[in-house]
């Protein structure tokens, strides 16, 4: 895209754009998303968040400059905005991976040779459209490139393939749930950390599931661990009384690979078909999503106190959730499963 000139515009039409911009970034949007959406030169935003930085939007009027001169530069915010984006602490140097208000503290006397109190620091990083997130986990192993083949070009085959054959496309996957797990946070006096009192012994319960993005919900409680044995079981189950193919996707754990599997899912005559997500990468299956609604949602926020009543309870809840298919198609909306469209055969 040719960058735009501003020196064309009339000026109450770049004002105004200054402000848009500006405004834009306090809203959570990306300064550099932001100004490439606009068609000007990506270091103008950095100059106006400076601006606004020392002045608030009266900075950002034509011919007016109000307040205090910001500490940092519009290439400076620039530069740091990159610095904290583009690496991890790690890189330069600091003992911890995640960003802190005082390690970016330190980087700015470091970098720049200005001092910003904390309250200053975090205002500014607000400005340049950055905010505290608690970070997603990632497998160091994950292959992207083996992951945009699978969203491009293996998964639109699975998809093709099944749909010539009006086959049923299931994602499956397994969990162990807790007794011990809690989620989410109570409200308590100050000072005084809430305690959650439970038997004090733990419960834990094996299961396996599988969905569609039609909104099928088929799951199976495993007394023990899962083994060639249960995992067949479960696929009997899931193929009982079909009168199509059942297409089923899992990760590549070696029970799911086994010899007995394979013999087993030959003797069905294709009217089942595994197929297997790329190494380390549970964010490519809707099927996660089950129980992260099982334990976050539910579970998680119930007082549980003998394994009989954990399995009542995870049944109740699963089979409660097999009767709002809405919910489980609502699951294939997620932002990583967008390769998926809603055909579930």
């Amino acid at each position: 895209m040719k960058k735009l000139d501003a020196r064309q515009l009339d000026h109450k039409t770049r004002e105004a754009i200054r402000i848009r911009a500006v405004q834009c970034v306090l809203d959570g949007e990306s300064p550099e998303q932001v100004i490439k959406a606009l068609g000007f030169h990506r270091s103008n935003i950095y100059e106006w968040l400076s601006k606004y930085n020392a002045g608030g939007f009266d900075a950002l009027k034509t011919g007016k400059i109000t307040g205090r001169p910001s500490k940092l530069s519009g290439p400076e915010m620039q530069k740091l905005y990159r610095m904290i984006v583009d690496k991890d602490p790690l890189q330069y140097k600091f003992a911890f991976a995640l960003w802190t208000r005082e390690m970016i503290q330190q980087l700015i006397k470091a970098e720049f040779k200005v001092s910003l109190s904390l309250s200053a620091v975090g205002r500014m990083l607000k400005r340049i459209g950055l905010s505290a997130q608690k970070p997603l986990t990632k497998a160091y192993q994950r292959n992207e490139e083996r992951v945009e083949q699978w969203k491009k070009e293996e998964y639109p085959a699975i998809q093709k393939l099944a749909k010539k054959e009006k086959a049923t496309i299931y994602f499956g996957d397994e969990s162990t749930i807790r007794s011990d797990y809690h989620s989410g946070t109570t409200w308590a006096p100050k000072g005084q950390t809430p305690v959650v009192e439970t038997t004090g012994a733990r419960y834990s319960l094996n299961m396996v599931s599988a969905i569609s993005s039609r909104g099928a919900l088929r799951f199976r409680a495993i007394h023990g661990k899962m083994n060639s044995v249960k995992f067949i079981d479960f696929l009997k189950s899931l193929t009982y009384a079909a009168d199509k193919p059942i297409y089923l996707i899992l990760d590549g754990h070696p029970i799911h690979k086994s010899a007995a599997v394979k013999k087993y899912v030959a003797s069905t005559n294709g009217m089942l078909k595994l197929f297997y997500l790329p190494p380390y990468s549970p964010h490519l299956n809707p099927d996660e999503l089950v129980w992260g609604y099982l334990k976050n949602h539910k579970l998680g926020k119930m007082k549980i106190t003998g394994p009989d009543q954990l399995k009542k309870k995870v049944y109740s809840v699963l089979r409660s959730l097999q009767k709002m298919p809405q919910i489980v198609k609502n699951f294939f909306k997620h932002k990583e499963l967008t390769y998926i469209d809603d055909y579930g055969g």
